[in-house]
């Protein structure tokens, strides 16, 4: 390697100009690279969707769910099934193992859903296949809102989606919050009667009548013409002047028997923006495309297109994506700037100016070298990433501090300064190469992390591992070869420096100043290495006993300051379109008074809740969703006070129940306490889960938004044909359905597309508004050979519960009970969820619950469980890599080892921190601090122990060689621990220096993300450099004092002391 890194300086040009290259590449490469919020991780869920008109969920349970389950178990990879059958409809989610081919998966989904096809009822849709991806969710939304009529605002919506859509980078804009439109043929009853006409007859005419006739061509001889026979409908005066009945002269048109008008399907929704009718345009970005510059794409297309637009239109946005990562990224990027000025400070102060500059050099290289391999392996810039960088600043200067600093101490004995870094390259080589190699093993089996979290995540080791990678290469080629061209030690006639040299001879322990007061301890110290050990036992035992009195319990992810929030509005009973948004604008009033709140969204009616699964784990009776932006950080109370704010005035409305979701960050977890249950005996399902919800509504203190999976009261009317009977009057299922339509949605007699549509507009005859009440149901009459027939002679109504949906999972009937908990009045904070949903297990255990129900905890408990023992099984792997690297590097056991104590030391670390800064242990992110600290923390001790052995070498006397060691190695140690500790502390703190517009910044929505884990890194770091700087000396001496000892005491020599002393002065 010494040749190599030879070769490499003699030629500095050539290094310094791929230096400069691989620069300009990164800032090309950081410009151009897409940017997002979250990592954009390939969730491997697909969703099998059956549509079959009218359907029962029982029967959709039998007919549709069951043969598709029992084709698609057998599907590779495959970790959970789910089902859920509602009205007219079957949804099958399945989840494939993260790490599973998901294209593979596709195809293999696709495959078994045709086997299934041919088992499922003649009158069912043809199975969709639906692959779920986090990048389709939308990430700007256009609000169209003003008191204008409903087609103005339609039109002009459809006119801006058609406008939207023509960005490059857009892959959808869809409407939310209109109605379809829609040809209603109002029929008059008493007029259908006296003419006799039936319903058959009324769709045999219009469908006769709205053909597309291809009638060919004609070849005359003299020439060919096409004919044509234009018989589609083209406006509402071609359905008006059809004729029904013809009788000798007399015609009946439909103008004769029916009102027609085009208008809007009857409302099953309702969008409304802050608190105005609105029509609403969610726009998608195509996947791998950069999301700000999308959004300011749209922005500026939708602010050309409505610049003539009258000002009753009101135009707005919310919800941008792009906001939050722009504030996101920023936040992080000056992080980074004041780790970078922390950092620079430190080591300006430490090793003077012209020095300082080349280490500081090593900071902006790493960083746009990182940034080249990261775009070129298809990376996308994300908090995650950035994060990485933050972590890296302390940490990726250590390697070109401990090399600057060797070239100075040896400049400061007289070598020339290219022989200096030469030879500071080449010494340093092994330990800078084996401590980045450290670090590196701790954070590579981070890369193996299972589940979406482990996606979630794996970004953070591999920009560490990027930017480590490059800073190695920057501290053994880039550093050296500027140094010995512009290299100059800036204390060459420091005395502190020529007596710390390996070559001098002189006393060490007359040293002056810091250096000199530690040596000096060392040295009484050195003599009692048991002392030493178990004073070191004691702090840790201490410790322990401390931390589990005085601890802040566990929790999944960090608790994060939001940004956007959801207003979940849940009602029962059999509610029409209109009552629940009367219901909502109760709500949204008492959202849109709330100090903090910039924008309010909302969506209301009466189906909002069915397929749950599909649609972000929301209740099922749930009647209205808001989501809220709330206002910048700097303007505002913090989020959970103002969420808590509303849910209290909300408990004064009767009849409807309010829950307040903040937005998820981090990996999707849902509700804090999930309890699924599973059985095949539905009655015993029910009683089990009645148990338990009345056990957490009566027995459990400071759970809120208590929900679970039971059918929901509600009415259904069941009108049971008496088929013989019906026979007997020339009536038959059909006709009878016929006319009950004409009271409810109206009988579909067929479409057409008028010139000003886009799609095809249904033509539906129905009665008028006076006629389409329950009563009538009774007092239908159907049309039949032998006249007019009242339905009551053959049908009977009834009502009936209403089963809404019927859930399943791998073959099983499911119920979900979920629960959050509250803020604790106390402290304000949010109750530990580990706590809760240990105390809820401890009461299912001592219960005798019947053996064919499953109880099993999921969601964020059951990825804390796999979280926490895949981060053990991590450490673990990280540490036997170290000791390779260890072993390697020293060639001995006991060297070995002794390094890797520190990694216990720095665990304890971490407890002191979470005590002193009453944080709860985060499996994710104090987890990761502790893995990440496993590779930082020996690095401390390998330059320690690399000098030492060298020392040894020298035939110099181990106490000697260890203090020695210790004097020559403070200075690098105590600067590489304060530039990593240093490099963190502006996350630690939450301080937000922005240099561009000169404000300072305490906590905000990003910062909250990162506290624990720089937490942990600094307390950790700390404690173990405090306790390595005593121990490893310490016990690098200890065998040879131990042998020397047990020496004198077979001689009889009682005064150890003196031969000490004699010792001493021989040196």
């Amino acid at each position: 390697m010494n040749g190599f890194i030879e070769a490499a300086l003699a030629h500095s040009r050539t290094v310094l100009t791929t230096m400069i290259l691989l620069v300009a590449a990164g800032i090309i490469s950081f410009m151009s690279i897409p940017k997002e919020a979250d990592p954009d991780i390939p969730i491997p869920i697909f969703y099998v969707s059956i549509v079959h008109q009218g359907i029962s969920p029982e029967d959709a349970e039998r007919l549709l769910i069951r043969p598709m389950e029992t084709e698609l178990r057998s599907l590779e990879g495959l970790e959970d099934i789910t089902a859920i059958a509602s009205q007219g409809h079957a949804g099958i989610i399945l989840e494939f193992d993260v790490n599973f081919d998901k294209d593979a998966a596709l195809q293999d989904v696709r495959a078994k859903v045709d086997l299934a096809r041919a088992k499922l009822p003649g009158d069912s849709e043809e199975p969709t296949v639906r692959e779920f991806n986090a990048a389709l969710f939308p990430v700007l939304i256009v609000t169209l809102s003003g008191d204008l009529p409903e087609r103005t605002l339609y039109n002009a919506a459809r006119k801006l989606k058609d406008e939207i859509e023509a960005v490059p980078t857009v892959l959808q804009a869809e409407l939310v919050g209109h109605r379809d439109e829609l040809l209603e043929v109002v029929i008059d009853p008493a007029k259908l009667e006296s003419y006799n006409i039936s319903q058959g007859e009324l769709i045999n005419i219009v469908s006769l009548n709205n053909r597309l006739v291809a009638a060919g061509n004609i070849d005359t001889g003299q020439g060919r013409f096409s004919v044509k026979v234009p018989g589609l409908f083209e406006e509402r005066e071609d359905v008006l002047n059809l004729p029904v009945k013809v009788s000798g002269e007399g015609v009946v048109t439909i103008a004769d028997i029916a009102d027609i008008r085009r208008t809007f399907k009857d409302a099953d929704g309702y969008a409304r923006f802050n608190g105005h009718q609105a029509i609403a345009i969610e726009i998608t970005k195509r996947i791998g495309t950069n999301i700000i510059d999308n959004n300011n794409q749209v922005r500026a297309a939708v602010k050309s297109f409505t610049t003539n637009w009258p000002d009753a239109i009101h135009v707005n946005y919310t919800l941008d994506a792009s906001d939050w990562i722009y504030r996101a990224l920023g936040s992080l990027q000056s992080s980074i700037a004041t780790a970078i000025v922390l950092v620079m400070i430190v080591v300006v102060a430490a090793l003077g100016f012209r020095s300082a500059m080349l280490v500081g050099i090593a900071i902006p290289t790493s960083f746009m070298v990182g940034f080249f391999f990261l775009a070129a392996a298809g990376y996308t810039i994300n908090m995650m990433v950035m994060f990485g960088m933050l972590l890296a600043v302390g940490m990726l200067v250590d390697g070109a501090i401990v090399v600057v600093e060797y070239a100075d101490r040896k400049m400061s004995e007289g070598l020339d300064r290219r022989e200096a870094y030469t030879l500071a390259a080449k010494r340093m080589f092994w330990p800078v190469a084996s401590s980045t190699a450290t670090t590196l093993a701790a954070f590579l089996p981070m890369l193996f992390w299972p589940g979406v979290s482990g996606k979630f995540m794996s970004y953070l080791p591999v920009t560490l591992i990027v930017v480590l990678s490059a800073s190695l290469l920057t501290a053994l080629l880039f550093v050296p070869a500027m140094g010995a061209i512009f290299g100059k030690a800036e204390t060459e006639n420091n005395d502190v420096l020529k007596l710390l040299a390996g070559a001098e001879t002189g006393n060490i322990r007359t040293l002056p100043g810091i250096t000199g007061t530690y040596v000096r301890s060392l040295d009484k110290l050195i003599r009692y290495p048991g002392t030493v050990l178990a004073a070191t036992g004691a702090i840790l035992a201490g410790t322990i006993i401390l931390f589990s009195m005085f601890n802040n319990g566990v929790e999944f992810f960090v608790n994060t300051e939001p940004e956007q929030a959801v207003v979940l509005v849940s009602a029962r009973g059999n509610l029409s379109a209109q009552d629940t948004m009367t219901l909502a604008k109760d709500v949204e009033k008492i959202v849109l008074e709330t100090d903090g709140v910039k924008t309010v969204f909302t969506r209301a009616g009466p189906g909002l809740g069915a397929g749950s699964a599909g649609r972000n784990d929301v209740p099922k009776d749930l009647i209205a969703q808001m989501m809220i932006e709330l206002k910048p950080y700097e303007q505002r109370r913090k989020g959970a006070v103002i969420l808590e704010e509303i849910r209290q005035k909300a408990k004064a409305l009767p009849g409807i129940k309010v829950e307040l979701r903040k937005e998820e960050n981090g990996p999707p977890t849902g509700k804090d306490i999930q309890i699924e249950l599973t059985s095949t005996d539905h009655q015993k399902l029910f009683d089990t889960t009645a148990l338990i919800r009345s056990h957490l509504d009566s027995n459990v203190s400071g759970l809120i938004d208590i929900e679970d999976g039971r059918p929901l009261p509600g009415i259904e009317w069941v009108m049971t044909v008496d088929r013989e009977m019906a026979g007997r009057f020339g009536a038959d299922v059909t006709s009878v359905g016929a006319v009950i339509q004409l009271v409810t949605n109206g009988i579909m007699i067929g479409d057409y597309r008028p010139d000003d549509a886009q799609e095809e507009v249904d033509i539906r005859a129905r009665f008028p508004d006076s006629y389409r009440v329950l009563d009538q149901l009774d007092n239908l009459r159907v049309q039949t050979q032998k006249g007019l027939v009242p339905i009551s002679n053959f049908v009977t109504r009834e009502a009936k519960p209403q089963v809404s949906t019927i859930e399943r999972i791998n073959g099983y009937r499911r119920i979900m009970i979920k629960a959050n908990t509250a803020l604790d009045p106390a402290t304000g904070d949010k109750i530990n969820v580990d706590e809760k949903v240990s105390e809820i297990a401890g009461w299912i255990a001592e219960q005798t619950l019947d053996p064919v129900v499953r109880v099993k905890f999921r969601g964020a408990n059951e990825e804390q469980a796999e979280s926490a023992s895949f981060l053990i099984g991590a450490l673990i792997g990280a540490l036997f890599l170290m000791f390779i690297i260890l072993l390697t590097q020293f060639n001995s056991f006991y060297h070995s080892v002794l390094t890797l104590s520190a990694v216990v030391l720095s665990t304890i670390g971490v407890m002191i921190g979470m005590i002193v800064t009453g944080q709860a242990f985060s499996v994710i992110m104090t987890g990761t601090g502790i893995v990440a600290l496993a590779g930082i923390v020996v690095n401390n001790s390998i330059v320690l122990i690399d000098t030492y052995q060298r020392l040894r070498e020298d035939a110099m006397d181990a106490v000697e060689a260890a203090l020695r060691t210790a004097g020559q190695r403070l200075r690098p140690i105590m600067l590489t621990t304060i530039t990593t500790m240093f490099g963190l502390l502006p996350m630690a703190l939450q301080i937000n220096l922005d240099f561009v517009n000169r404000d300072i910044l305490f906590g905000g929505p990003v910062s909250a993300w990162w506290v624990q884990l720089s937490t942990a890194i600094i307390f950790g770091l700390g404690f173990s450099t405090l306790l390595t700087l005593v121990l490893v000396p310490v016990l690098l001496a200890a065998p040879s004092i131990i042998r020397e000892r047990r020496a004198a005491r077979n001689r009889g020599e009682d005064e150890w002391e003196a031969m000490t002393e004699a010792r001493r002065a021989a040196e």
